[in-house]
C-alpha cells in the first residue's frame, strides 16, 4: 500500500483523536490538515510506521500551541474534559479512545512507558474530581468488595452500597440512583449479577463494569455483550483505568444526545 493510501486510511482516527482533544470537529481538523503539512515537509516522520508517525507529529503540532500546553477550551458539553492537564488527556485519550498500547502511547508523547501509565492514571485521578459520582458494589466476596470500595473511594467517589445476592442489588440501586455499577456474576444466594443488572437497567441508564472469574459467561459472541469487563483477578490499576473510561464516555454519551437534541 502506498503511504498516501494508508495515511488516507488513518485519517478518520486522527480526525476522532483531534476532536477528542479540542472538543469541535473543525477545529480538529484544523490540527490534522497541519499535520498533513508537516508530513508534506519531513516525510521521513513516516518511517516509524504511518500510524505512529501521523499521531506522533500530531502530538508536535498539537503541542506547539502555547495554549494547548497550559489547557483548552472545550465546547460546554466537553468542558469537564477540559479541567484535566493536556499531558494526561492525550495520555487517557491514546490508550482508551484510540486502543494505542502502553509503549505505542509513550512513543507517540514522547515519554517513558512508566510515566505514560502514571499520565493515565493522573487522567483518571483528576477527571474523578470534575465527575464524582456514586457507585454501586455488587459482590458477594466481602474482601473483595471492601478491595473495591477502596479503589473507587480512592479516585474519588462514593460507594452507597455494597450488594451481596440479586435482590439487595435492585432494592439498593432503586433507592440510591447509583451512577456506575459494579457487578460480579455469581452471587451469594447463587442468584446472578447479570440478572441483577438487567433488573436494574430497566430504569436506570448507568454504566456497568462486570467484574468476574467467569468472563466466558459474557463473552459468548451473542449481542449485547458488556461494554466494560475485567477478569478476576484483576489488578487495581486497571480497575482504575476502567473506572475512568467507563464514566468518561458515559458522560461524553450523555453529553452528545443532549446537545443534539437541543
Amino acid at each position: 500500500m502506498l503511504k498516501s493510501d494508508a495515511i488516507a486510511s488513518d485519517l478518520p482516527r486522527l480526525r476522532r483523536y483531534a476532536r477528542a482533544l479540542t472538543g469541535n470537529q473543525a477545529s480538529g481538523d484544523t490540527y490534522v490538515s497541519a499535520v498533513l503539512e508537516a508530513l508534506a515537509e519531513d516525510p521521513a516522520t513516516l518511517e516509524v510506521g504511518v500510524t505512529l508517525g501521523l499521531f506522533r507529529t500530531f502530538t508536535r503540532v498539537w503541542n506547539s500551541v502555547e495554549v494547548n500546553r497550559q489547557g483548552t477550551e472545550l465546547l460546554a458539553s466537553d468542558r469537564h474534559l477540559s479541567q484535566v492537564a493536556p499531558l494526561p488527556r492525550q495520555a487517557f485519550l491514546l490508550v482508551s479512545l484510540e486502543d494505542f498500547s502502553d509503549e505505542q502511547a509513550a512513543f507517540i508523547l514522547g515519554v517513558e512507558v512508566g510515566d505514560l501509565r502514571g499520565l493515565v492514571e493522573r487522567f483518571g485521578r483528576e477527571l474523578a474530581q470534575e465527575i464524582a459520582t456514586d457507585v454501586l458494589i455488587i459482590e458477594d466476596e466481602p474482601l473483595i468488595a471492601l478491595n473495591l470500595q477502596e479503589l473507587v473511594e480512592g479516585l474519588g467517589h462514593r460507594v452507597v452500597g455494597m450488594a451481596q445476592t440479586r435482590s439487595e442489588a435492585v432494592a439498593m440501586a432503586r433507592a440510591e440512583r447509583p451512577g456506575l455499577i459494579l457487578a460480579d456474576i455469581r452471587l451469594q444466594d447463587e442468584s446472578s449479577g447479570i440478572d441483577a443488572v438487567n433488573d436494574l437497567l430497566a430504569d436506570l441508564e448507568v454504566p456497568v463494569i462486570f467484574i468476574t472469574a467467569y468472563p466466558e459467561k459474557l463473552l459468548t459472541g451473542d449481542r449485547p455483550e458488556p461494554v466494560f469487563l475485567i477478569a478476576k483477578p484483576f489488578r487495581s490499576t486497571h480497575v482504575a483505568a476502567v473506572v475512568t473510561q467507563a464514566l468518561f464516555f458515559d458522560r461524553r454519551a450523555k453529553a452528545a444526545a443532549t446537545h443534539s437534541s437541543d
